[in-house]
């Protein structure tokens, strides 16, 4: 089944804590909800999505939990955990129930480049790897080398770096980055999202061509087998409509077969986060 790997929902309520959320990002400053995603995914055949956490809320989780629990179009809830807590496994057990497939911390928006290297975010992610939960990998260029560290510090802990790591799509520049992201090739237990690229990029002179670098780079590194599709709607829809992204991906991926394209579009996130368990 097609899966949308990477989105997220709302309310208005919940506008007030998004530091994220710049002044040039207005259009989305309202509440998203799955009644208006399901007929995104309807039009390009998505059995459903993956949501992802927005901000630093263990409330937030819960409701994505609750909400998973009442529409068919949720396949799994990627959540949020104090991971610096010293009861961060107690909060995980309190969580978890069979939606719950992986937890996500904003660790771009930390001072600290090396954050994920604090002795108490390592227990925090041994805490994941004891509970056979994911974790997505929220980073830019200046945390690859800490994100390298703990994913190889990690190796039974299934890790995606989210939005591929938010390469600088809109100078069309390829280093550092590429020169970071490589060695990640080399960790079976990671993969790669092929998410928020548009975003990434200039918004008012995006062209499919301004992504081919980055995707055939990360296509070269993890293969067919760990790429993963997600939209990151309603934030691409700052930069392109959600049909614009499903589009902009498939061009992206050039020349790859139908299988390849199975794997990139549902297999592979069904396998990463168990969402046929």
């Amino acid at each position: 089944m097609r899966v949308d790997a990477h989105v997220h929902f709302w309310g208005l309520r919940e506008l007030a804590a998004y530091e994220w959320m710049t002044d040039d990002m207005d259009a989305i400053r309202r509440p998203f909800t799955p009644d208006d995603l399901r007929p995104l995914l309807a039009a390009h055949g998505f059995a459903g999505a993956v949501v992802v956490q927005t901000y630093s809320s263990v409330d937030e989780t819960r409701a994505f939990l609750d909400l998973a629990e009442r529409t068919d179009l949720l396949l799994g809830v990627v959540g949020w955990v104090d991971l610096t807590s010293p009861d961060v496994a107690e909060t995980i057990a309190e969580l978890r129930d069979r939606h719950l497939v992986g937890i996500r911390h904003q660790v771009h928006d930390e001072a600290d480049p090396d954050w994920l290297l604090r002795d108490d975010v390592r227990r925090g992610l041994r805490a994941l790897q004891e509970a056979g939960l994911t974790y997505d990998v929220l980073v830019r260029t200046r945390e690859l080398p800490a994100a390298l560290d703990a994913a190889r510090r990690f190796p039974d802990l299934p890790m995606v770096i989210d939005h591929l790591a938010k390469p600088p799509i809109a100078s069309r520049a390829l280093e550092p980055w590429a020169e970071r992201m490589a060695p990640f090739a080399a960790l079976e237990h990671v993969c790669c999202k092929l998410s928020g690229l548009v975003t990434e990029a200039d918004w008012s002179s995006r062209t499919t061509a301004d992504l081919v670098p980055y995707v055939q780079h990360v296509a070269e590194w993890f293969g067919e087998e760990r790429l993963l599709y997600g939209s990151d709607w309603p934030v691409c829809t700052v930069a392109a409509s959600y049909d614009e992204v499903v589009r902009a991906c498939e061009d992206a991926l050039g020349d790859l077969g139908r299988s390849a394209r199975e794997r990139i579009f549902g297999m592979n996130a069904t396998s990463f986060y168990g969402l046929d368990g």
